[in-house]
């Protein structure tokens, strides 16, 4: 098969910004085919999410045969699981495909409306962290996961310690949430890497985790190696972030489509 193979597990935003959709635009940006298994739906805008139903384990188990066992697979990344039962099912699936594997570890969502079940935050730890090859845990997620609280860049390593012994093969501590530039810690616990960006003066950021963490996917099934998967995967979603744009009342999304020349954002608000 020619075209690499990525697919993302996780729920669905109807606002078009995050999860399954932001998901599929960047793997379509990044030249893979995109595939999908619909964990949850969510009634979700530009001001928070209204709702979430999650789908059964057999749905979920289902897409996920569906496709592996007919198509293939390059890559996976995981998104927002919900409960214990679709984080226990999703790991046993992962478990047994032969591919890299990308956990972003969903807790909440970007206006803070919980897309995790407090009981299933165990069953991340023990079952899902140990069969990534890459966790890309934001600072709120690494406090939710560990306990440990990040104050500045100085603590980032702290942070990828604690996560990195969940067991997965390597940690990116988003820094995304401190003052002044961008900064992302990528470790295995030996080899280290302090990736920064500018910070970009747009509050437009809805889904750059599932963007990220679907880049790196990308990256990965195309062959690179994780340094060099996440260092292209962050060039690619700091220009998301540039190009951001208004949409509803609230964040608007970050935009898929920037490095294709196809970028969405207006110089006027959007209607």
């Amino acid at each position: 098969m020619s075209v690499p193979r990525v697919l993302t597990v996780a729920g669905s935003d109807s606002g078009g910004g995050a999860g399954i959709q932001a998901d599929l635009k960047t793997m379509l940006a990044l030249g893979v085919h995109g595939m999908s298994v619909l964990t949850a739906v969510t009634a979700q805008n530009s001001q928070g999410v209204q709702g979430a139903w999650e789908l059964p384990v057999e749905a979920v188990r289902a897409q996920y045969r569906s496709v592996v066992d007919d198509i293939g697979v390059d890559a996976v990344k995981t998104g927002m699981l919900a409960s214990a039962e679709l984080v226990e099912t999703v790991a046993d699936l992962i478990a047994g495909t032969d591919a890299p594997v990308v956990v972003d570890p969903v807790g909440v969502s970007k206006h803070g409306d919980p897309l995790l079940a407090a009981s299933a935050l165990d069953s991340v730890r023990t079952r899902l962290l140990p069969l990534a090859t890459v966790a890309t845990p934001n600072l709120d997620e690494v406090a939710q996961l560990t306990g440990v609280h990040v104050e500045s860049e100085a603590d980032l390593r702290r942070a990828a310690a604690a996560v990195l012994s969940y067991g997965p093969k390597w940690v990116l501590i988003k820094g995304g949430h401190l003052p002044g530039e961008a900064v992302d810690l990528l470790t295995d616990g030996t080899d280290e890497h302090l990736l920064r960006a500018p910070r970009h003066d747009n509050r437009h950021t809805h889904g750059t985790g599932c963007t990220l963490a679907s880049a790196i996917a990308s990256q990965l099934a195309k062959g690179r190696s994780v340094p060099e998967a996440v260092a292209a995967a962050k060039e690619y979603v700091t220009g998301a972030i540039a190009a951001g744009f208004a949409l509803g009342a609230g964040i608007g999304p970050v935009d898929h489509g920037w490095a294709l020349g196809t970028g969405l954002r207006r110089d006027t608000p959007a209607a």
